[in-house]
């Protein structure tokens, strides 16, 4: 399970993904430099003829070769989701899957509708099959939101079926089938005028997917221009009763995480389901069209509520520590905490919320000088303060 959105204002494009797989599952963010085209190039279960690639940064489960979101050097963000179709993924050998389509997709686009046709092109070719689930076989078919500065799709697929709708002015989508017969591109088996719901699969509950699409669409409804990293970060907290957490908010604004409000406990963006999904891994990018600007994105590990979004510019200036199973241990034992401990989250944000406030000072200001060296002065330090702050808390 997993919630991707994006804002498309006047001046920029924001888009932000909560991936959500198994608690237990490390998820790491590597930055990866371009490389050329040569020979084949072995995904998670192929092996596909190597088109060369942009540079990207990128999060993944440690285990896996694709990846659950990210951005390239030409600002293209692309991130996916589980969905239910009427057709058997069980049926299909292993081929691509979702997270190799992510990948791939940002490995090759310049733009969100070259993505588009990379990611489709390379859909119809070598097919869509095989389990994304380190601990269950489990395969499924994905869903995309695909983004750039000026535009951004969705993509829905199922096997090699897909349908293809572009986005105004922002859209959230979830674990379930979500364009009707609102889609401009398709697979040639799809006649035109089509609901693409025909293809959901009508034993598959949209209700917990609908009750995270909620709090998503909310803030895509925002004015554009009045939505901000910060009030993305504050989504993509969401525990099921409002927005929280944002950095520079009063460290007062905690919200539990399973409210009494909720149908399905847990069952919200910020992941929390016992033993069977969390919130493993997040991120947001803004996507500017000024291509010298430098590429800012904000990452966390393991669950939002107890992770720091950590500035990062795209697609080279990250931290090491964040492509370490280790790091993603740390926050993790935070996460468990705070579900064990009716205060554990208040207590863990009194020590994360300042830390985090002061990276987002610290990048912002080193992005307004556009100078490299600021931003690797502030990245050479940013380490620091976030191990200082783990160690406190004994993770």
């Amino acid at each position: 399970m997993c919630d991707t959105l994006c804002v498309i204002g006047n001046d920029r494009t924001l888009f932000a993904k909560n991936s959500d797989r198994s608690p237990s599952e490390p998820q790491v963010v590597e930055s990866y430099m371009a490389r050329k085209g040569d020979g084949f190039l072995r995904t998670q279960y192929l092996d596909i003829p190597d088109a060369a690639a942009h540079s990207l940064l990128g999060s993944r489960p440690a285990w896996l070769w694709g990846m659950e979101h990210g951005v390239n050097e030409h600002r293209v963000a692309i991130g996916n989701e589980k969905i239910w179709t009427i057709d058997d993924p069980r049926s299909c050998s292993p081929a691509l899957i979702g997270m190799d389509l992510v990948r791939l997709g940002l490995e090759r686009a310049n733009t969100a509708d070259n993505a588009l046709e990379v990611i489709t092109t390379l859909l119809e070719r070598h097919g869509q099959g095989g389990s994304g689930e380190l601990e269950h076989d489990e395969p499924y078919f994905s869903s995309f939101l695909i983004a750039d500065p000026h535009a951004a799709w969705i993509l829905e697929t199922s096997a090699t079926t897909w349908v293809a709708s572009p986005v105004s002015g922002g859209a959230a989508i979830s674990n379930r089938v979500s364009i009707s017969t609102g889609w401009t591109r398709s697979s040639q088996d799809v006649p035109s005028g089509t609901d693409f719901q025909k293809w959901r699969d009508p034993d598959a509950s949209v209700a917990i997917a609908d009750q995270r699409l909620a709090a998503t669409c909310a803030v895509v409804a925002t004015e554009p221009d009045a939505v901000s990293p910060e009030s993305l970060v504050a989504t993509l907290r969401h525990h099921g009763g409002k927005a929280w957490g944002g950095p520079g908010a009063p460290l007062t604004d905690v919200s539990p995480i399973h409210g009494a409000d909720l149908e399905w406990e847990g069952v919200t963006v910020c992941m929390h389901v016992g033993d069977y999904q969390t919130t493993t891994a997040s991120m947001i990018a803004e996507l500017l069209p000024d291509p010298h600007a430098p590429q800012r994105a904000w990452v966390a590990l393991g669950s939002p509520c107890t992770s720091i979004y950590v500035p990062v510019f795209a697609p080279s200036g990250t931290l090491a520590q964040l492509g370490e199973d280790a790091t993603w241990e740390r926050f993790r034992v935070l996460r468990d905490r705070a579900q064990e401990e009716p205060e554990g989250l208040a207590k863990i944000r009194a020590v994360l919320g300042p830390v985090e406030d002061a990276l987002w000072q610290e990048a912002e200001a080193a992005f307004r000088t556009g100078l490299q060296g600021k931003i690797d002065g502030y990245l050479s330090h940013a380490w620091g303060p976030i191990d200082g702050a783990l160690t406190q808390l004994n993770a």
